[in-house]
Parts: C-alpha cells; sequence; structure tokens
C-alpha cells in the first residue's frame, strides 16, 4: 500500500528548495547593481512601460499571489495543519507575537527618535520563511525536525501578522465605494464556499476584482491575496495535498512552485540591488539601517527565545522535543532573516523617500545575513541530544502517516529546564 504523501513533507521540501534560489537571485541582484550592469538594471526596473513599470508590476501585482499562497498557508494551518487547535497554536503564537514586538521596540529605541523614521517600526518584525528553511536545509540532519516545524509555524503566524500590519499601519486614505464593493465581492466567494462550490475557476475570476477593488481602495492590494484565501473552501485531508475534494489544497499545491521559483526569487532580484560604491561603517550606523539591523539580529533572537523560555518555564507550554535550547536559541537567531516582508514592507513606510527605502535595504540586508550566520553556526557546531535520532524517527514517521505532526513539543517536564 502506497502512503499519502505528506502536505507537510511536501511544503519544508518546496520551501527549502525555493529559499536556496532566493539567496542566489539576492546574490545575483547585488552583483548587478554593483557591475557595469547597474544603470540597466534600475532603468529596466523602473522606466514606464505604458502606465506601470516592471518594479510596480513586481511589487503589486505579482505579490499579491504570493500574498495568496501565504493566506492559503494559514488558512490550511488553521483547519487542517499544526494550527488547528488551541493547544498547537499557543507556542508559536506567544513566540512569534514576541518576535515582531521586541525587534520594533528595538527599531524604535535606535531610530524612532529620528524624525521621520518611526515609521518604519514594522521592517525587523517580519520573518522570510522560505530563506530561513533555506538556511534549515543547508544543516541537514543536524537540524531537528521539531525545530523545522517550530520555525515554520511561528513564521506562518509571523505573516498572519504583517498581513494585518501591512492592512492596518500602512493605509492612509480610504474610498469607502472601492471597499464595499471588494467587500461584496469577498462575500459572494464565501457564498461559493458555503454552497459547495469546488471549482477553483469562479474563485479565481472573483480574487482578480477583489484584487482591483482593493487596490482602487487605498487599502495595500496584497491584503486581496489574503482575503481571497480566507474564501477558498478547504477540506481537511491530511497527508494528501493534492486531494480533489479540497479547492484549497489544489491551488495552494498548484501555485507552491510558481510562488517558491519564480515570483519571490523575482521580488529578491527587483528589491535587494543595492549599489554598495561607497558604503562604510557611518552609513551603516546611521539611524534607519542599525535600527533594523538591531531590530532583526537582536530584537528576534531575544523575542522569540525569550518567548520560549518564559512559556516554558511558567509551564504554559512544553519543551520543542527532540531540541536542545543551545539548538532553539540557533532557531530564534534564524528567525532574524527578514528578507521578503522586510523589504516589501520598507518600500510601504517610506513611499515618496527611495533614499529612505535604499537605506533600509542595507539594514535589512545586514541584518538577515547576520542572523542567518550565526543561526547556521550555532545550529552547525551544537551538541545533539543523544536521542536525536530516535526522536527524528519517530515525528518523521508522524509527518508521513498523518501529514502534519500533532505536536511538536517534548512532553517529558523535566527537559523544561535550560
Amino acid at each position: 500500500m502506497v502512503r499519502p504523501r505528506s502536505a507537510l513533507r511536501h511544503f519544508l521540501a518546496s520551501e527549502a528548495a525555493g529559499g536556496i534560489v532566493l539567496m542566489a537571485a539576492a546574490a545575483l541582484a547585488l552583483i548587478v547593481a554593483n557591475s557595469g550592469l547597474a544603470e540597466a538594471y534600475h532603468h529596466a526596473l523602473h522606466d514606464p512601460i505604458g502606465p506601470v513599470t516592471a518594479h510596480l508590476v513586481i511589487n503589486d501585482g505579482l505579490m499579491a499571489i504570493f500574498f495568496l499562497f501565504v493566506g492559503l498557508e494559514i488558512k490550511r494551518e488553521f483547519v487542517d495543519g499544526r494550527l488547528a487547535t488551541w493547544r498547537q497554536r499557543r507556542l508559536p503564537m506567544i513566540a512569534a507575537a514576541a518576535g515582531m514586538a521586541v525587534p520594533a521596540l528595538f527599531y524604535l529605541l535606535v531610530a524612532g527618535r529620528t524624525a521621520g523614521l518611526a515609521n518604519g517600526w514594522a521592517i525587523p518584525a517580519a520573518t522570510d520563511i522560505a530563506f530561513a528553511i533555506g538556511v534549515l536545509a543547508l544543516l541537514g540532519s543536524r537540524a531537528p525536525a521539531s525545530l523545522k516545524l517550530f520555525l515554520t509555524t511561528v513564521a506562518i503566524v509571523d505573516d498572519l501578522g504583517a498581513v494585518a500590519i501591512i492592512a492596518l499601519a500602512y493605509t492612509s486614505e480610504i474610498d469607502t465605494l472601492a471597499l464595499g464593493v471588494a467587500a461584496a465581492i469577498w462575500f459572494v466567494m464565501i457564498a461559493l464556499g458555503r454552497s459547495g462550490v469546488a471549482r477553483l475557476w469562479p474563485y479565481l475570476i472573483l480574487a482578480v476584482g477583489l484584487w482591483y477593488a482593493v487596490l482602487l481602495s487605498g487599502v495595500h492590494a496584497t491584503v486581496a491575496g489574503v482575503l481571497a484565501a480566507a474564501a477558498i473552501p478547504a477540506v481537511a485531508t491530511p497527508g494528501a495535498p493534492e486531494d480533489a475534494a479540497s479547492p484549497l489544497h489544489r491551488l495552494e499545491h498548484g501555485l507552491a512552485p510558481w510562488v517558491a521559483f519564480a515570483i519571490v526569487p523575482l521580488f529578491g532580484f527587483a528589491n535587494a540591488g543595492v549599489s554598495l560604491a561607497g558604503i562604510g561603517l557611518d552609513q551603516l550606523l546611521a539611524p534607519l539601517p542599525l535600527g533594523i539591523a538591531a531590530g532583526l539580529f537582536l530584537g528576534k533572537q531575544l523575542g522569540i527565545l525569550g518567548a520560549v523560555w518564559l512559556a516554558v518555564r511558567m509551564g504554559f507550554a512544553s519543551r520543542l522535543r527532540g531540541a536542545t535550547w543551545l539548538q532553539i536559541y540557533g532557531v530564534a537567531l534564524l528567525c532574524g532573516i527578514g528578507f521578503t516582508m522586510s523589504l516589501f514592507i520598507g518600500a510601504l513606510a517610506f513611499p515618496d523617500r527611495p533614499d529612505l527605502v535604499e537605506e533600509a535595504k542595507l539594514g535589512i540586508l545586514a541584518g538577515s545575513f547576520l542572523s542567518a550566520i550565526a543561526g547556521y553556526l550555532i545550529l552547525r557546531f551544537a551538541p545533539l541530544r543523544p536521542d536525536q535520532a530516535s526522536e527524528e524517527a519517530r515525528l518523521a514517521m508522524e509527518i508521513d502517516t498523518d501529514g502534519d505532526a500533532a505536536t511538536v513539543e517534548e512532553t517529558s517536564s523535566g527537559d523544561a529546564r535550560p
């Protein structure tokens, strides 16, 4: 008998490969932006093509598809995955909330008092799930499966928080008529799901209309992607991501390779191209890049590790199964890789100040690079628990047979101390 394909294993594998492609795209952008091709690179992105530019199409158009995919991931986890019960949600939600609040606080302490910079407080609050899992993939078996599950879950909750921030903090003026049209389209999509419509094409056509209405409303158009995902019906099908009974699973599976290997790398290539000519210590230590780098590198690790430690000490949650505290610290560091979401929020925070957007990119790249290197080194050289091999085998069996892990926590209270 052939076992059903694991949705979780498929997701981790695609995110890991996509993360490695994203790293390559970001490195290529930096090389091109600091070579003789720099002028052609910027012209190709910013010269008008009719009423739009390539940069606008990528950031406001293609990224709406990315956010649709993010929304599908979030809904699947809440309906059919590792966030299906409040017991499973507790630790990731606590960690994600602290991992967003503490970096924002670091940013405000460093840069918030400088005129015009306070609006960038959310830039270091985000985690790039593809990049972080890509780094974990480089570690192979030295990263316990429980850490991969924890990182994925925290990053998905983090994505939900980032979408809320974009909708609430970076919306200035509202066109109520367009917003009303968007709401009507969304309710039609909900009604289709309630009536049992399983074909995808009606939802996709309405999603395009929803995107356009949200774009006209003044709310950032990418929020339409998450709203559309919330309206697409999901049928619980653990271990069968290609099950024809679930429209959400079918669409997520269909979008995954396009998002991982085309849209996100293209976004990274279009937004990571920073000229490093003349960049010295003074520029890196300017309030904006320093505040972002401090938030990503220091704020993320302190917020997430501190939240997990407090939750375990207070008995609110259990220790991650099969992982040492040093390994948990390594994953907290990897959560400081903010690349895709941070670049996206940086452009929203300073829409009329391209000079500040470029400064923000320096801080994002510096903080993400430090977090990636430090997290990789910690996990690469951290001593393994003697029982890690048996725990890995048991968790792999759960993933393969159930499609998700019912829990990623250590049930032994004796391991709750560092």
